[in-house]
């Protein structure tokens, strides 16, 4: 069965580039050309993934976004945007999105990427728990619970976490960590680990400052090691 891609961009042009490259790789396309029918399609039709440009009509990418996981959709989202500056970068990565591409771009770059979220997703799906201290990760449902409270978390966070809490202990690498929402490894760009990691604490911790759950090892990275207090 093919995976549905939605695109959500108000450039005709683009629309019709990216559905040529992902039609041609074995993808189902459907599109919308503002926000507001984007998040019509996303909530009432089934779609495996959407590519959200940020400047759009009637409801931007970072509004969509926002709506989409406030109401616990955890789809995995590609914003493609003409806004390169890095806090530009951190913000869709702050809102929930999983990965930044800019204009102009690789339409070869956008399937990898898209190929290596769906990869991820699958991975992640099971029928197990992940337990550690007051946390319960599902991996059917992508719920994660503290002290049977339940936390909403992005699709990339997921993955971080799950990788975390199957390994505590383990010292991973910002490129690592990386690797297991992108399929590659991180390159110069720390601030998306970084906003990653620091949206996780902000989360889990009852004190990001004082974490218990996700620790820096200076040099090196992070490590999931709970503390009880």
């Amino acid at each position: 069965m093919k995976d549905t891609i939605l695109i959500a961009e108000d450039d005709q042009d683009i629309i019709e580039l990216l559905t040529l490259y992902l039609e041609g790789n074995g993808f189902y396309v459907k599109s919308a050309l503002n926000g507001a029918d984007a998040l019509h399609i996303l909530t009432t039709e089934t779609v495996d993934l959407a590519i959200i440009d940020i400047m759009m009509p009637e409801m931007n990418g970072y509004e969509l976004i926002r709506k989409l996981r406030s109401e616990n959709n955890q789809i995995p989202i590609i914003i493609l945007s003409a806004k390169g500056l890095d806090v530009d970068r951190v913000l869709g990565l702050d809102i929930g999105a999983d990965a930044y591409l800019t204009k102009p771009f690789n339409p070869l770059e956008v399937i990898a990427t898209v190929r290596a979220l769906l990869r991820r997703c699958r991975i992640l799906k099971g029928d197990h728990l992940l337990t550690v201290g007051e946390l319960i990760l599902d991996l059917d449902t992508y719920l994660l619970k503290k002290s049977g409270k339940s936390i909403l978390l992005t699709s990339s966070e997921v993955k971080i976490l799950t990788k975390m809490m199957k390994n505590p202990g383990r010292i991973f690498t910002k490129g690592q960590l990386y690797q297991c929402i992108s399929g590659e490894s991180l390159e110069n760009d720390e601030n998306t680990m970084i906003v990653h990691i620091s949206n996780l604490r902000s989360k889990i911790e009852d004190n990001p400052a004082k974490p218990k759950y996700i620790k820096t090892i200076r040099g090196l990275g992070y490590k999931f090691d709970y503390e009880k207090e």
